[in-house]
């Protein structure tokens, strides 16, 4: 029987943690046996110049300020040869909102990426951005979507999301895209074989009712689409940010998590946070329902901006996941098994 929101706010406000891991992790077994995967990619946040200036955002500076950057395309080829060299399968492109970069700029960069490392997965750009493209592009979402698609960009991030509820998202972010807006972007990626990721961030004082209206929004398009591969939760990391505040608990990570193992029955894979959780609580997260530890992340600077910061190595992940008890897998962005531990 499908949880209803009701159930699932239920959970959250008074389930037992330790019971909800459990059935998650139960579901997930029933899912994917002992196997867990991870991938080897790369963050290349091509600028930290951004017009949204987001209050829960460290990392973005306005343009002119001495911290500000736009990564040429030289530099950008060089980080992916990097990955490439470390045995990378995906790139992960995302930046601020630079205020007038042209669409044709990042389609440049795509088709350079492509040239030079036709192997290599773009898996890049949120729904804000793709969203701002548009209207400096003054063409419609599927038209840039289709262009960009057309340079090569094969799947979409599911950054932006924050908490799907206009409420949230005018008091942390009242500049940047609403609810609708992001829901439009994936549902028009997944309508041209786009597919991407959803993510969820926990920690911004919202109420239970409106994490599970989040879900629940995801798991609808989800019924429409099928355009989602995998759900991801972060949590707030407050540090050096103009919203401030005290981090969300371990446990309420770890209880959502599980929550979302069980809400989200029509998306695959549920990943677990090591890069804002640390190496231990994500090791946990294989115990609350996450079949996927994400990557290990050549690079990071986003969270790092905001005072968090974790390294990991292939051999540090595979630890972490034999030390669970599962089997370790290395993935590519479809989810394919490409190497076994």
């Amino acid at each position: 029987m499908r949880i209803t929101p009701e159930q699932g706010e239920k959970m959250l406000r008074t389930g037992d943690p330790i019971e909800l891991g459990a059935q998650a992790d139960a579901e997930r077994a029933r899912r994917f046996g002992n196997t867990v995967t991870f991938i080897v990619d790369r963050n290349i946040n091509y600028t930290n110049v951004c017009v949204n200036e987001c209050k829960f955002c460290a990392f973005f500076r306005r343009q002119g300020h001495k911290d500000a950057y736009l990564l040429d395309y030289d530099t950008i080829l060089q980080k992916v040869q990097e990955t490439v060299d470390a045995g990378g399968t995906q790139v992960m492109i995302q930046g601020g909102l630079y205020p007038d970069l042209g669409l044709a700029w990042y389609e440049k960069m795509l088709r350079l990426i492509k040239e030079k490392f036709p192997g290599i997965t773009i898996h890049s750009f949120t729904a804000t951005e793709i969203q701002h493209f548009a209207r400096q592009e003054g063409i419609s979402i599927l038209d840039t979507l289709k262009r960009l698609q057309a340079a090569g960009l094969d799947s979409l991030p599911g950054g932006g999301a924050e908490i799907l509820d206009d409420a949230v998202r005018r008091r942390v972010s009242p500049k940047k895209i609403m609810t609708d807006d992001w829901l439009n972007v994936m549902r028009t990626a997944h309508s041209i074989g786009m597919e991407s990721t959803a993510t969820m961030v926990i920690g911004f004082g919202e109420t239970m009712a409106q994490r599970i209206a989040h879900m629940e929004k995801i798991r609808q398009l989800q019924e429409e689409t099928g355009g989602f591969r995998a759900f991801i939760t972060w949590t707030f990391q407050p540090g050096h940010t103009a919203l401030g505040g005290e981090k969300t608990s371990a446990w309420d990570y770890m209880k959502t998590l599980a929550v979302t193992r069980l809400y989200m029955d029509n998306i695959a894979h549920i990943q677990g946070s090591w890069v804002t959780q640390g190496e231990r609580i994500g090791q946990l997260t294989l115990g609350f329902g996450a079949d996927d530890l994400g990557s290990i992340m050549l690079e990071e600077n986003v969270v790092r901006a905001a005072g968090t910061s974790y390294d990991m190595s292939i051999r540090k992940m595979v630890n972490l996941i034999q030390g669970a008890g599962r089997d370790a897998a290395q993935r590519n962005t479809t989810y394919d098994v490409i190497k076994r531990f």
